[in-house]
């Protein structure tokens, strides 16, 4: 099989596209063709970074190639002894072993069968790889950790982004008032999710506008998170997903009495399926920025590098 392997941390061009044998697969696990692929912000980090590639990929004492990503939606070649769920020429997608080594760059990935979920029937294999890492984030930062109910309003930041337009869809199926900040190039896509209401973050100061969110979802470094405790309301809850409730900010959402989580996602079987079932609704969709070929994948971690692109990007085999 092909698959892309990286032996440095670096640019995109440290991704080598090279031949190896397939995987084999575990009791609990099946071997997946992938059809499609997504590329996370997790990604470039952990290819550029070699603290971070430790951090997240987990990486054995003395390994030194490695294998990328953990969004994948393929179809199953081989069923491992202990799997009762699944069967071969199953369509399945999933979020594989985060944090540690989901090995997803390649054409076939050995995948524990509990993280996996059946593709929805109209649902196409971008679509589904795209509804992994950034899907899974934000359903488990809204019920999770969040409790969302109905009723309630929340504001989410960056809600054009890869986690951001699955937060707003996931919110609006809950019930709340969604309030999302966006550039002015993303008001009408924000709007177009379901948001209730549009904030402009160059022009606007969003806590001058919101001051009694129940819930904030804030993926964004720097005073952010410091400003997000203002929008919302005392009681209320914030789930960051980059930065700690230490210092100055932990004593300020401790004044206001608001419980404070950084949370990171996990892969989780059982939160895939919700998803399916949401995407088999309608009630979620995935909005593809960009598609790219296989061999384009270093492409791709360019363009996540670069920043700014609503939605997902997804590369395609």
């Amino acid at each position: 099989m092909k698959a892309f392997i990286l032996r440095q941390t670096g640019g995109a061009e440290q991704l080598k596209l090279e031949e190896l044998a397939k995987p084999a697969i575990q009791p609990g696990e099946v071997l997946v063709k992938a059809q499609a692929i997504a590329i996370n912000p997790i990604d470039v980090f952990v290819r550029k970074d070699s603290n971070a590639l430790k951090a997240f990929l987990q990486p054995a004492d003395g390994q030194d190639t490695f294998i990328l990503g953990w969004d994948l939606a393929g179809i199953i070649e081989e069923v491992g002894a202990d799997v009762k769920d699944f069967k071969k020429g199953d369509a399945v997608f999933g979020m594989v072993n985060f944090r540690g080594a989901g090995n997803v760059y390649a054409e076939y990935v050995a995948a524990p069968a509990d993280q996996l979920a059946l593709k929805p029937e109209h649902t196409s294999f971008e679509e589904a790889a795209a509804a992994c890492l950034a899907a899974l984030t934000a359903w488990q930062a809204l019920v999770t950790h969040a409790n969302l109910q109905q009723g309630q309003k929340i504001l989410i930041h960056a809600a054009a982004g890869g986690v951001g337009h699955y937060a707003v869809q996931i919110a609006k199926h809950l019930g709340a008032h969604v309030i999302g900040t966006g550039s002015a190039a993303n008001k009408d896509f924000i709007l177009s999710l379901g948001a209730d209401e549009y904030i402009d973050y160059k022009q606007q100061q969003f806590e001058q506008l919101v001051n009694d969110a129940d819930v904030v979802l804030d993926p964004i470094y720097g005073d952010h998170l410091l400003r997000s405790i203002d929008a919302t309301k005392k009681g209320g809850r914030i789930i960051s997903l980059l930065m700690d409730f230490t210092g100055a900010i932990g004593e300020k959402a401790k004044a206001k009495d608001i419980k404070g989580y950084h949370m990171g996602v996990s892969s989780n079987g059982k939160d895939m399926r919700q998803i399916a079932s949401l995407m088999a609704t309608g009630a979620l969709r995935s909005h593809i920025n960009t598609s790219y070929s296989f061999t384009d994948l270093p492409k791709a971690h360019q363009q996540q590098e670069a920043g700014n692109s609503h939605g997902k990007i997804v590369v395609k085999l």
